[in-house]
């Protein structure tokens, strides 16, 4: 089986297994998923989903939250660790965003990349989740599904991973795949315990089966 074929199975099995996965940080508003990505770094999404509530109860849209005292951001934030730097991102973000955006997130790529705190992963969820782009976003669980199953070979480098599955996931597949490999990497091939093979839909494709 060539990794193209693997790549289509994967997506196929995948797609039966969690047909509703979506991401898992809450949001109604693309500048709300803008924050929660920044904080959910080293941070799990159901802390985020939590913590956020206060942020934006008492900063309500990109306005409030440019016009904030970085402290007091921080206050709010401090949960979900790292909270002076994640602070200084949001702050500096959302100043951006109604500075040079009239309060909205821009749908293009590379500018996304150049708001304070976004890196490649952020930019293709927001692609990804807000526009309904093609996005390969690479977290710690694709990274270490995909070399587990296969489609990419002891590469953990996130840029270079995703740069190996734009070869393998067609474009209309990424961002769902993506966030497949988020409930299988939580459910199944988890990366604390020993992954639970025997009860993998990937199990007879999968490269590894569970051993590193």
């Amino acid at each position: 089986m060539t990794k193209e074929e693997l790549a289509l199975a994967v997506i196929d099995r995948l797609k039966k297994e969690y047909p509703d996965a979506g991401c898992t940080l809450d949001y109604n508003e693309a500048w709300k998923l803008l924050v929660s990505v920044r904080l959910a770094a080293q941070c799990t999404d159901a802390r985020v989903n939590v913590v956020v509530e206060k942020l934006y109860e008492k900063y309500p849209d990109v306005n409030a939250l440019a016009d904030a005292d970085v402290d007091d951001i921080e206050a709010i934030v401090r949960p979900c660790g790292l909270g002076r730097s994640k602070a200084r991102d949001i702050s500096a973000c959302m100043k951006v965003l109604r500075d040079e955006y009239g309060g909205k997130v821009p749908d293009d790529f590379n500018a996304l990349l150049k708001l304070p705190g976004v890196g490649r992963k952020s930019a293709n969820l927001i692609m990804g989740d807000v526009f309904g782009k093609p996005a390969i976003v690479t977290d710690t669980h694709c990274i270490r599904l995909v070399n587990r199953i296969g489609l990419v070979d002891g590469i953990k480098e996130p840029k270079k991973v995703e740069m190996a599955l734009w070869k393998l996931i067609p474009p209309e597949e990424g961002s769902d795949f993506c966030h497949r490999l988020v409930y299988h990497g939580r459910d199944i091939c988890t990366a604390r315990t020993k992954p639970r093979c025997s009860q993998c839909c990937l199990q007879d494709i999968c490269e590894k089966n569970g051993v590193e």
